[in-house]
C-alpha cells in the first residue's frame, strides 16, 4: 500500500517545518508539499494531488475556510483535516459544515495529528477530544451549526471567500486574481454582500468580519 501523501498549509514556516519532521518519522506518511496560504494550497493541490490536506484556520488571503470550500468543489476527493490553535465552537462548526474531515488543535499535534491523519486517509472522521462537547451540545441542540439567521449564513461560498479578501482590503482586481475570476464578478460579488448584509462600507464590513473571527 503506498505512502499517505500529505500538503501541509500553514502561514508560519517554523511550525510546517516542525511538522514536517514530525511526520517524516511515519514511514506511511509522505508530506508531498506545503502552502503559505489558501490560494497556494489551492494551486498545490491541483499540482500535486495529495490525499490528506493538512489547514490552517487564520492564512493571509484565503483563509482556511475559504480555501476549504473552494477545494471541495474542484477536489471533493481530498480530504481536509483542520489543524489550528483555535478551540472555538463558531469555527468548528462552519469547517464540518464545509465538509472538512478532522479537526485537530495545533496544541495536541502530536501523537494525535498522525492518528488524526490514518484515521482519515481510511475514510474516518477525527475530533480532538477538546471539541467533542461542542460537537455533542450542537447535536442534542438539534445540530446547529453557525445560526441560521447569522447573515453570514446567507452568503454563497464565493461571496464568504470574496468577503474575507475585501475586509483585508484587496482591491477588486487582486480579489479577481486570487479566485481567478474577472474584475466585474468580484464588483458584482461585492454588491451582493452589501445587500445581503445590509453593509455598505468598508469600516463596517471590517467590524462585521472580526466579530465573526473571519479576519483577526
Amino acid at each position: 500500500m503506498g505512502k499517505i501523501k500529505v500538503l501541509i498549509a500553514d502561514d508560519h514556516a517554523l511550525f510546517r517545518e516542525g511538522i514536517q519532521a514530525l511526520l517524516s518519522k511515519c514511514q506511511d506518511i509522505e508530506v508531498v508539499g506545503e502552502a503559505s496560504n489558501g490560494e497556494e494550497a489551492i494551486e498545490r493541490v491541483r499540482q500535486l494531488k495529495p490525499e490528506i490536506v493538512l489547514m490552517d484556520v487564520a492564512m493571509p488571503g484565503l483563509g482556511g475556510l475559504e480555501a476549504t470550500l473552494e477545494l471541495k468543489k474542484i477536489a471533493p476527493e481530498v480530504k481536509i483535516l483542520v489543524l489550528t490553535q483555535y478551540d472555538n465552537q463558531e469555527y468548528l462548526y462552519r469547517f464540518l459544515k464545509a465538509g472538512v474531515s478532522g479537526y485537530v488543535l495545533k496544541r495536541g499535534a502530536g501523537a494525535d495529528l498522525v492518528s488524526a491523519i490514518r484515521a482519515v486517509s481510511k475514510g474516518g472522521t477525527f475530533l480532538h477530544p477538546d471539541m467533542a462537547p461542542a460537537v455533542i451540545e450542537g447535536y442534542l441542540g438539534g445540530l446547529r451549526p453557525p445560526q441560521q439567521d447569522d447573515p453570514y449564513e446567507a452568503l454563497t461560498d464565493r461571496e464568504k471567500q470574496v468577503l474575507k479578501l475585501v475586509a483585508e482590503g484587496q482591491t477588486n482586481k487582486e480579489i479577481a486574481e486570487a479566485l481567478a475570476i474577472s474584475v466585474k464578478t468580484a464588483m458584482a460579488h461585492r454588491a451582493n454582500i452589501a445587500e445581503k448584509l445590509g453593509i455598505h462600507n468598508r469600516a463596517e464590513l471590517v467590524k462585521f468580519a472580526l466579530q465573526r473571527g473571519i479576519i483577526e
